[in-house]
């Protein structure tokens, strides 16, 4: 006879950890097997259940309490308020007793002063009714009065007027004799002018001859030379006061459209150019049979402008002589950028008003080269740049190549332990079937079906 070790699997299922025969015995007093952990789950089941219990019996008590407490003072309240009510209604009433008192004393009061009143108004309009009397009464004596005093103001206005108008005679006399005298200076002065302006006439109808004919006298090539010497002349007569640090020049180079302007003006300061006009000079005989107008070179110009890179253009012409359009001045070109159409003598006088206006930008075009000088080492620092970022995105690439392979072949190898993991999966599972059906094996199960063995067992005192 031996003692069995064993152990509780769970409420229902005993284990024995060793083979036993009949007559071995098993103490269930042991408790150095025994798993305690089911029991005392149990039990912190049980008690998890009663103390959620308390909790909600506690909670419907506190419930219960609150509202009976809360009826408790709505209806102290209630009783508050229905007190004040009567209170109120009490004093409304006491209050509608005192003003209907009021109201009666005061319409005796009322009717008392009323009559006190009339009376009084009776006894003014009486002494009122005197005091009109004795007014009207002296108010017709001063009528009296007055009518006499007015009497001797007449007729010493009338002879202060009489008076008055032989002044005003002798004054108009004077004027008129002033205002002829002016008139015939006016008279004198529209001659004189006249005069004059029928000189200034002549002598401008003598230049118009004079111009026609040395028109006449030119060819077509001399015209337009003549009005490129004058452009010339006029500038070099300033050039060396106004002007000492200015380019002034005929175009000569062609573009790459093989087109030139007249004249290029640039002026300098400090270095730095901050003005620069484009010059075209156009000209024709008055006995041209086609007339050109000053819009049909707006275009070319514009063109030689930009391929020569001058800020300004301008068109010196003394075509459309009659339009009084580009005789007013110095006229806009508002169809392109900065371009103007002027007569001859605005030549200097313009070149003169970019020039003070583009002096403000000296500053602004001194520091736009700083800019832009830098930009050249940011350009270059760029390029630097880019070249670096060009070789490492080589050396990257390649790494990343690599990397991509290594990163393949991790792949293949976490597969291949996959398929390892799989195989040791499969084969534990196995192994827990197949020592499940161990412990499912018994010597009754053996010898079932098979008289031998069990016989043998018998003999050897197996269990049954």
């Amino acid at each position: 006879m031996a003692k069995i070790k064993f152990h509780i699997a769970s409420q229902t299922e005993l284990v024995l950890d060793q083979d036993a025969k009949i007559g071995d015995i098993v103490d269930l007093t042991d408790e150095q097997n025994i798993d305690t952990s089911i029991i005392n789950g149990k039990i912190a089941d049980i008690l998890e259940d009663k103390l959620t219990q308390a909790k909600e019996e506690w909670s419907a008590q506190q419930a219960e309490q609150s509202a009976v407490t809360l009826e408790n003072k709505l209806q102290a309240q209630k009783q508050e308020l229905q007190a004040h009510i009567n209170e109120k209604e009490n004093q409304i009433t006491a209050l509608e007793t005192e003003l209907k008192s009021i109201s009666q004393q005061a319409d005796v009061e009322l009717k008392s002063q009323l009559v006190q009143k009339e009376l009084d108004m009776q006894d003014t309009l009486a002494k009122r009714q005197l005091e009109i009397a004795e007014l009207e009464s002296k108010i017709e004596a001063i009528k009296q009065k007055n009518q006499s005093e007015l009497e001797t103001q007449r007729i010493l206005k009338e002879a202060e007027t009489q008076k008055t108008l032989a002044e005003c005679d002798q004054k108009l006399s004077e004027l008129t004799s002033q205002l002829q005298l002016k008139d015939q200076e006016k008279q004198l002065q529209i001659k004189n002018i006249q005069s004059q302006y029928e000189s200034e006439l002549k002598m401008a109808n003598e230049q118009i001859e004079f111009y026609k004919d040395f028109k006449a006298r030119q060819s077509t090539k001399e015209i337009g030379e003549s009005l490129e010497q004058y452009a010339m002349t006029e500038f070099n007569k300033i050039r060396p006061y106004a002007f000492p640090n200015a380019y002034f020049e005929k175009d000569n180079e062609l573009s790459e459209t093989n087109s030139k302007g007249d004249f290029i003006f640039r002026d300098y300061q400090d270095g730095t150019e901050f003005v620069s006009i484009m010059f075209d000079m156009k000209n024709e005989a008055d006995t041209t049979a086609t007339k050109h107008k000053n819009a049909d070179f707006f275009k070319e110009l514009d063109k030689d402008r930009r391929e020569k890179k001058t800020e300004y253009a301008v068109l010196v012409s003394l075509l459309e002589a009659d339009s009084d359009y580009y005789n007013t001045g110095i006229v806009q070109v508002t169809e392109y950028d900065k371009m103007y159409v002027i007569r001859p003598q605005f030549f200097v006088q313009l070149i003169g008003v970019l020039r003070n206006a583009a002096l403000n930008t000296v500053t602004y075009k001194q520091e736009l080269a700083q800019i832009r000088e830098q930009n050249v080492d940011i350009t270059h620092f760029e390029t630097d740049l880019t070249n670096f970022k060009t070789a490492f995105g080589k050396n990257y690439q390649s790494a990343s190549r690599n990397f991509k392979t290594a990163i393949e072949e991790i792949d293949k190898s976490i597969a291949r332990m996959e398929a390892v993991k799989k195989a040791l999966t499969t084969s534990e599972n196995q192994l827990r079937l197949a020592n499940n059906k161990l412990e499912d094996v018994s010597v009754k199960k053996l010898t079932r079906g098979n008289p031998t063995m069990k016989a043998k067992f018998d003999e050897v005192g197996g269990l049954e």
